[in-house]
């Protein structure tokens, strides 16, 4: 690691190095190199002047990439496609002179551009499958396990811990469908040429219009795609990398929800997020654990959600067929969005993997409130006994008030069974009213929804998923 020059946390820290090497300098060219050959190749097949042994040359030097001579040609000519051609000629002496034959620079520039966010997209979907997987687990195990649900954080009627997981498991699941459907429609630019009219190919071809679109659909069925854009100015749209950042937006809000509802619970001392044997919490605090993941996820998250607007800004300003002002901002906006991402779900599984659930503090809570949610269950069954219903609401109301202000003012537990209990107007004990306030008997369908959700939903797309292999995400810091 370089120590006196700035190196981006999220490559020193956050991202994994599958991540990293998909926008790596290494798989750019390499990936060029692959889009040359599938050129050449193609124009061979085509019937234009390139031989088998030209092709068969450029294939031997495919990965071995004489990095050295590519970075001394472009300190001269300050061009970095045409630095690399010769640089590829230099070990491919007979076919130096076909190397990039016909195409401009945004041949390799932007075809390259779309296999890597394609398969950093790709790598995404994997651990969103990854997250799904920790999650299901959660949800199954605690999904009986009643706890306070909360409507504007302030207490309201119950749910479970698992049925709180698996909110967070939709929100991801609508994540997937709209990396599947971005990933559904992946085109290549294809060779357009200069500004979109294949001009420099059709010369080639001898006017010939069909080996023009023929040229296209090779080479993208050669780097393994189903087609190329029909038409296109020297670029691809930059469209593109607004809806794929879009897609990563989307993401960061849902692990960013998760992240929150993560802290807020572990400032209630319900759930935890896992905390190391070594695990310094505060420099000043000794005591302290912070959710600290859970912080970087959100932190994270914001800046991805922000970047999102750097593509849309792009797309908006490009003039006619092709400007340049793109170029420095996506270098930086669509490689630091897919990182950050990565980063952010590789946290999200560790996060998910380790929580730490506190029945015991869930459960005091509960008791704290469920008095109160309870009254109108009690008041029934007393009309059904025979109360008059009027005077029993009042009571209730009365009790209530006395209850909530021993709770507010004085900080005492809340005693609203024990004064109902004591009122002889309801004629119930309070065994009895222990026995009508069990917290299981209000969370309504939660269980149920929630072992539906996992059978219905969840099991289906996992199962689809099999092929996603199991890994132990990489937590730098």
């Amino acid at each position: 690691m370089a120590r006196n020059s700035y190196e981006s946390p999220l490559s020193a820290r956050y991202a994994s190095g599958q991540m990293k090497y998909l926008f790596s300098p290494d798989m750019k060219f390499r990936t060029w190199r692959k889009l040359w050959i599938a050129l050449a190749e193609t124009e061979m097949e085509l019937g234009l002047p390139v031989t088998k042994e030209q092709v068969e040359e450029l294939k031997a030097h495919a990965e071995d990439i004489n990095y050295e001579v590519a970075e001394a040609r472009e300190k001269e000519v300050r061009h970095d496609v045409m630095s690399h051609v010769y640089a590829y000629g230099q070990q491919c002496p007979k076919a130096a002179g076909i190397i990039h034959l016909g195409a401009t620079s945004c041949y390799v520039g932007d075809n390259t551009d779309v296999i890597v966010m394609t398969e950093a997209l790709k790598l995404i979907r994997d651990k969103l499958i990854a997250v799904l997987r920790v999650l299901r687990k959660f949800a199954e195990d605690y999904k009986e396990l009643p706890t306070l649900a909360f409507t504007h954080f302030q207490p309201a009627q119950p749910t479970t811990v698992g049925k709180r997981a698996t909110l967070w498991m939709q929100d991801l699941l609508m994540d997937l469908e709209d990396v599947e459907y971005q990933l559904s429609k992946a085109k290549l630019l294809g060779c357009k040429g200069t500004t979109g009219t294949q001009a420099s190919f059709l010369e080639l071809f001898e006017g010939d219009h069909e080996k023009c679109r023929e040229l296209d659909r090779r080479i993208a069925k050669k780097m393994g795609y189903e087609a190329c854009f029909p038409v296109s100015g020297q670029t691809y749209s930059r469209k593109l990398d607004s809806q794929m950042l879009s897609v990563l937006s989307g993401i960061a809000q849902s692990a960013a929800k998760f992240s929150n509802d993560i802290r807020l619970l572990q400032h209630l001392k319900e759930v935890e997020e896992p905390f190391e044997k070594n695990q310094i919490g505060s420099s000043a605090m000794a005591y302290k654990r912070n959710p600290m993941r859970s912080e970087r996820i959100a932190s994270l998250a914001r800046y991805v959600i922000a970047d999102a607007v750097n593509p849309a800004m792009t797309e908006a300003a490009q003039w006619f067929e092709r400007t340049l002002d793109d170029s420095a901002n996506k270098r930086i906006s669509v490689p630091e969005a897919f990182l950050a991402v990565d980063g952010i779900l590789s946290l999200y599984a560790n996060v998910a993997d380790g929580l730490v659930v506190y029945p015991k503090v869930i459960e005091q809570h509960m008791l704290r409130e469920l008095p109160f949610m309870a009254t109108e269950n009690i008041m029934m069954d007393a009309a059904k006994r025979g109360g008059d219903r009027q005077e029993l609401h009042e009571r209730i109301r009365i009790h209530s008030m006395a209850a909530a202000k021993v709770v507010k003012e004085e900080g005492g537990e809340n005693d609203l069974l024990a004064r109902i209990a004591a009122d002889p107007i309801f004629g119930v004990t309070l065994s009895e009213l222990y026995e009508i306030v069990k917290p299981e008997k209000y969370v309504g369908r939660a269980p149920k929804q929630t072992e539906e959700f996992l059978a219905e939903v969840i099991k289906p797309v996992l199962q689809k998923y099999s092929f996603v292999g199991e890994e132990t995400p990489e937590i730098n810091v």
